[in-house]
């Protein structure tokens, strides 16, 4: 859908005691009209491709989670689709998804068909939306590490039961959970809590089918105090797939991501 331009993000603030960040980059089908002018889809098209690649109530997942903690976590939450800008691609070469028109600046769909007009210049787009989100979430971590000494962001997500064209690794296992760690950024005692506080829903898997998980690059690979953790979990679990309502399924889930937060608090 496209909407009037408005604060591309926002920063919820929790607990001043609390390390936690709920990072939410996905979860909006929000376009402002100044972008919808560069897709060539038609509008049918476009909400159709937004039912795909839309991680659809995450935003509101977060928020039940939030309310149900003993300690309030902090929550980053994207107001724009993805199909503005992706926040958690790399901005260049470095990113694995540009072989499937799905960088920073989407060219392609979920299907792979053309989504912007050949040789557009992505500049204008990571100049007005992505590096702003950028640095505002890298001031969110800061000012987590500045008041605990530590920060642990918690990427929400959700993927599809079914593999879509775009994935490049979409043949692997596809657990009812989905856990993304990285080496550095991810210590056992977060991945052993998280694969306890998931583990009533049919099985948590890793880095299958989506690895890895979102750390600001001022932090990545070189700050042990910031933690880290992606959670995808399968659509069908709590919402009508592609692009319909939640379901009970999603109270559920709330309270198992509010268990890990109250678990990370008592770290």
């Amino acid at each position: 859908m496209t909407t009037p331009e408005s604060s591309p993000f926002q920063l919820l603030s929790g607990a001043p005691g609390s390390p936690v960040l709920l990072h939410v980059p996905h979860s909006s089908r929000a376009v402002p009209q100044r972008v919808r002018g560069g897709i060539v889809l038609d509008d049918a098209a476009l909400e159709a491709e937004l039912d795909h690649i839309t991680d659809s109530h995450t935003a509101e997942l977060a928020a039940r989670a939030a309310g149900l903690c003993s300690t309030a976590p902090w929550r980053f939450v994207n107001g724009l689709s993805r199909l503005v800008v992706d926040p958690e691609r790399f901005p260049d070469d470095r990113e694995e998804m540009l072989a499937a028109g799905m960088g920073a600046v989407y060219t392609r769909t979920t299907h792979g068909e053309p989504l912007r007009l050949p040789g557009e210049d992505p500049e204008p787009l990571l100049g007005r939306w992505f590096h702003p989100y950028a640095r505002a979430i890298t001031e969110a971590v800061d000012d987590r590490l500045a008041a605990t000494g530590r920060a642990v962001v918690i990427d929400v997500h959700s993927y599809p039961s079914a593999a879509l064209p775009y994935e490049l690794h979409g043949t692997g296992p596809r657990p009812p959970v989905c856990l993304g760690t990285d080496g550095f950024h991810t210590p056992p005692e977060l991945l052993a809590l998280a694969e306890a506080a998931f583990s009533g829903f049919g099985g948590t898997g890793r880095d299958s089918p989506f690895s890895g998980t979102y750390v600001p690059l001022k932090h990545y690979g070189t700050d042990p105090r910031v933690g880290a953790l992606m959670i995808e979990i399968r659509r069908d679990l709590y919402m009508t797939e592609p692009g319909g309502p939640a379901g009970p399924g999603l109270d559920a889930l709330a309270s198992a991501l509010a268990g890990l937060v109250d678990g990370l608090h008592a770290l």
